[in-house]
């Protein structure tokens, strides 16, 4: 699937593309499920259990104005609570999965859902560990930018909370990037969270921007894919939806209805199920890439493969490990 040598910008975006094509019975079947059951829940949520955003007033008084908007906030928050738990589950479950269909895949071994499933299952609660943690390392720098400002609040409170902001920014950022390889590290090499996160930022030393210039040009195409997926969708629900249609344009309190939530979470599930196997073979290609640069992996690839020239892989080995 990929040449055994470093890889270029395109040579890894080219290789998840293929990934998808070659075995996308497996990979389909695997994010379609994921996107399915998310988008499901996020629409029963939304239906029967979150609150509906409230309108704000452009005649009220400032006061009531404030109020409204302070509501609208609330609103948000508890509505965005659910939505990013269920993001860290597909999250966790596509990562489980299709780590081990690119690992296959760049050995040409057989893909399928029984052989993937046997190799992920064991890694299964280091990797929700390593899931879990690193959104709550997240929210722990805004935390630590924000919160001082907001203490001390009015104009100066305000510039603290702007310039926290954007240092705490900055470090996640840094982190994302430097922390990037650890889902890999935890699938491929059977290591430990903390362990993995070590590892990965070893991996990723030196080669920092690079790797933040593929995965931010990563994230640009999905996100492309995704409205070019989705926006049809979208447009044909609203237009399914005349309500939906009319509260857009009157400007007041949108309650859609089945039509509208039925056919735009199509989209949704038709969106993500090409963003996962993308998002998660670039990630995986960029670790093999990286072990390649620095340990020489193109050799036990070409031996876990069975290239003449390259002696015998290990019974069994089916994955490129440490």
């Amino acid at each position: 699937m990929i040449p055994l040598r470093p890889l270029g910008v395109g040579e890894i975006l080219d290789g998840a593309v293929s990934t998808l094509r070659a075995h996308w019975r497996t990979v389909l079947g695997i994010t379609l499920t994921v996107s399915a059951v998310v988008e499901l829940t996020q629409i029963l949520l939304q239906r029967y259990v979150l609150p509906q955003q409230p309108v704000i007033d452009p005649n009220g008084s400032p006061s009531e104005v404030l109020e409204q908007a302070g509501e609208s906030l609330r609103v948000s928050v508890i509505s965005a609570a659910p939505s990013t738990l269920l993001g860290l589950m597909a999250t966790f479950v596509t990562t489980a999965l299709l780590t081990f269909v690119m690992s296959r895949s760049v050995l040409g071994r057989p893909v399928t859902f029984g052989d993937v499933w046997r190799d992920a299952r064991p890694r299964l609660v280091p990797l929700l560990g390593l899931t879990l943690l690193l959104p709550l390392l997240v929210v722990g720098i805004t935390a630590v930018g924000v919160v001082p400002g907001l203490l001390i609040g009015s104009v100066p409170g305000a510039v603290l909370v702007f310039v926290g902001g954007l240092a705490a920014l900055l470090v996640v950022v840094w982190l994302t990037v430097r922390f990037s390889l650890s889902y890999s590290v935890v699938m491929l090499e059977g290591q430990g969270v903390m362990a993995s996160l070590r590892r990965s930022a070893k991996l990723v030393r030196g080669s920092w921007w690079r790797i933040f210039g593929i995965l931010t040009l990563t994230a640009l195409l999905t996100a492309l894919i995704a409205m070019i997926v989705a926006v049809p969708f979208a447009m044909l629900a609203l237009a399914a939806d005349g309500e939906g249609m009319g509260s857009v344009f009157s400007g007041g309190a949108t309650q859609y209805n089945w039509t509208f939530l039925i056919i735009s979470g199509i989209g949704a599930v038709v969106a993500y199920a090409i963003m996962y196997p993308i998002s998660a073979g670039v990630t995986v290609l960029l670790y093999v890439d990286q072990r390649i640069r620095r340990e020489a992996l193109d050799l036990e690839l070409a031996r876990a493969a069975g290239m003449p020239g390259y002696g015998s892989a290990s019974p069994g080995d089916t994955t490129p490990r440490s």
